[in-house]
């Protein structure tokens, strides 16, 4: 279950803090940009750890429903199973995101620590009871990261409204993030409201 901590020191206790997005509207607008960079990190790393936990889910399904109905085994069919998970259709807030995981290895860990007992090498080898504890162990951890995912969004969507405001009111311009990306001096006579 994927905890926030008040005054916690991660980067999910700070971004879901309450006053995360608190006094935006007087801050610089690099300022705003870098408090919607970090949201939007974290935002990328609770997708990827989703899509670790669906990769198992659906191993798990796959090999109830091998056992119900019979069929291959799940290691011939895990090439399908993982291509559907990594291409199938979106659900929920799903975005296109630029970034990388920043933790993808710790991710991991913490998915294989869920149900520390249970081996997805050989899923034909569990009973079907360890099956089943894997399934609801994965499914409501799933459910957690999802729910501080839209939590995150929300964040990211306070903040990127906060900026495309300031573009359309005037008080930022393209021009200005243009040349300060390369570095370049803005125009010293502009002045913002």
């Amino acid at each position: 279950m994927i905890e926030v901590r008040p005054g916690g020191r991660r980067r999910i206790d700070r971004v879901l803090a309450p006053g995360y997005t608190e006094g935006i509207e007087r801050l610089p607008l690099a300022d705003v940009r870098a408090l919607r960079d970090e949201a939007a990190q974290e935002e990328t790393d609770l997708s990827y750890l989703r899509r670790l936990l669906h990769a198992r889910i659906d191993i798990v399904r796959a090999e109830q429903a091998r056992r119900t109905s019979g069929g291959s085994a799940v290691v011939d069919q895990l090439a399908t199973i993982l291509a559907s998970n990594a291409v199938g259709p979106a659900t929920g807030l799903g975005r296109y995101q630029t970034q990388e995981p920043s933790r993808a290895e710790a991710h991991r860990r913490h998915v294989e620590a869920l149900v520390s007992d249970v081996d997805l090498s050989d899923v034909s080898a569990l009973s079907d009871d360890k099956l089943d504890l894997a399934l609801r162990t994965f499914v409501n951890e799933e459910a957690s990261v999802s729910t501080r995912r839209r939590e995150v969004q929300v964040v990211v969507d306070r903040l990127n409204a906060e900026i495309a405001g300031r573009y359309q009111s005037g008080s930022a311009s393209v021009d200005e993030l243009l040349a300060a990306e390369r570095g370049w001096p803005t125009n010293p006579g502009r002045t913002k409201d």
